[in-house]
């Protein structure tokens, strides 16, 4: 598949032609990344896929969620808005996790989407289908949403490059919300040039976005350079219940930063035992409040025949939501009743700054934080046995997300059965420069052809 770098210089002609030729893939193809008809959002501009949380003016917007099947979207996201300024246009919607509540996007009602790097393994989630469309050569690049690992994990998993930007750095204006303190939306694409122009064309402040951080943003792409040499502080104590795939590929390639200049310093991150209960006690608090929202009234589908104003609340989330999302939106309901607000919610916001101070001191020293992006290569489909488990997968992407920070995916190298390895480079607020200079000079190096 052509690059978004290689898009932006084609003429109208050409990109009909690929967006036929996109069109025609899809259709084709097994991966199931797109759902629904795939339209464009405006004529001769280059075709960008957009996931189905992602407000776009006149299209079906479900969140994969049966509860919002047959909604239009009345409006475009702010996102979407700079991209038609951009020469960009939104290409299709992409499959997803119920309400991004996932890490395989199997809980979609439009079904599994497949990796494509090897159909029986999950493509991670709730980014699922932008991820394995991207990788699957049927999209030039896609955004995403970020939670707590959803554009990140599924990039690792079927090896493309993915970054969560700053909180507050791209406007979430539009965007379905699931966590309203933690989600975040961004690139996922072919490589790191592709992700510094998508990213350099999205972020930016928004008045329409109360969380969007009204200061001035450089720009990234023009400024990149694969020869800095920065300091990059490493958690090997973090790496001990990784897989030994997993593991041998970290320190392999904390060897090659070593010989491509950078200082690697060794690092501790203290209460990481805590970062998955904070994570999920908040993002399930604000999970049950922003959902609230879908009662069949005033918009999504509604349950027939209820008997009374109750038992219309009560059929229609029954019926539209899946077990996933009802799990959390009872979470969520829980943690914020009387008697258990102060036990839990209150508790999690405190270990939540705890964690940023945490982070925070590693930056007083370093420039860089590399880590792993999940402990294993992407599952088979069905051997995740319980949600907990699932819930585990995510301990190395939830502490981005709490503390608001940057973080870049990248491949690293290639597993048995022809799986990505991914690895992630995190960095200080606002400053994405620094990790995708880091990430664009190990990209050179490592060379990697699946």
């Amino acid at each position: 598949m052509i690059t978004l770098k290689e898009a932006l210089k084609l003429n109208e002609s050409k990109l009909t032609d690929i967006k036929k030729e996109i069109l025609e893939s899809a259709q084709k193809s097994e991966l199931n990344a797109y759902v629904g008809d795939i339209q464009s959002s405006m004529p001769n501009k280059v075709p960008i896929l957009i996931k189905d949380n992602i407000n776009v003016k006149g299209w079906e917007i479900t969140c994969a969620s049966n509860i919002l099947k047959d909604y239009i979207a009345p409006y475009n996201a702010s996102v979407i808005e700079k991209m038609h300024n951009h020469s960009l246009c939104g290409f299709g919607r992409a499959n997803m996790d119920e309400f991004a509540m996932g890490s395989t996007t199997e809980s979609s009602i439009y079904g599994i989407t497949k990796n494509p790097r090897n159909l029986s393994h999950v493509p991670g989630g709730s980014s699922g289908g932008s991820a394995a469309a991207v990788a699957g050569g049927i999209a030039i690049a896609a955004l995403g949403s970020d939670t707590g690992g959803s554009i990140r994990q599924p990039a690792a998993y079927c090896g493309c490059v993915g970054l969560k930007p700053t909180y507050g750095s791209v406007s979430r204006y539009g965007l379905i919300a699931y966590s309203s303190s933690l989600d975040q939306i961004g690139p996922i694409t072919q490589n790191v040039e592709d992700c510094a122009i998508l990213f350099d064309i999205i972020k930016g402040h928004d008045p329409k976005d109360s969380t969007s951080a009204n200061i001035i943003q450089e720009p990234c792409f023009s400024k990149l350079n694969p020869q800095r040499k920065l300091k990059i502080a490493i958690l090997k104590d973090l790496v001990e219940n990784a897989s030994d795939t997993i593991k041998n590929a970290y320190f392999e390639t904390i060897e090659i930063l070593k010989k491509m200049g950078h200082t690697i310093v060794e690092k501790t991150m203290k209460h990481t035992e805590y970062h998955i209960a904070t994570y999920y006690i908040i993002c399930a608090a604000e999970a049950s409040s922003n959902l609230a929202r879908f009662d069949g009234v005033r918009y999504g589908n509604r349950c027939k025949n209820p008997q009374n104003l109750k038992d219309l609340y009560l059929q229609t989330r029954t019926q539209g939501f899946g077990e996933e999302v009802k799990n959390r939106i009872l979470l969520g309901s829980f943690v914020l009743s009387s008697g258990y607000y102060d036990a839990y919610y209150l508790k999690a916001q405190k270990i939540r700054e705890m964690i940023k101070e945490e982070y925070h001191a590693i930056f007083m020293d370093c420039d860089s934080i590399f880590i792993p992006v999940a402990p294993d290569v992407a599952p088979k489909f069905g051997s995740t046995s319980s949600p907990l488990e699932m819930y585990l997968s995510d301990i190395y992407t939830i502490g981005v997300n709490l503390a608001g920070l940057p973080a870049l995916s990248l491949p690293v190298g290639i597993a048995q059965d022809n799986l990505p390895i991914g690895m992630q480079f995190i960095g200080k607020a606002f400053d994405e420069q620094s990790i995708l200079d880091i990430a664009y000079g190990l990209e050179q190096e490592l060379q990697l052809k699946f």
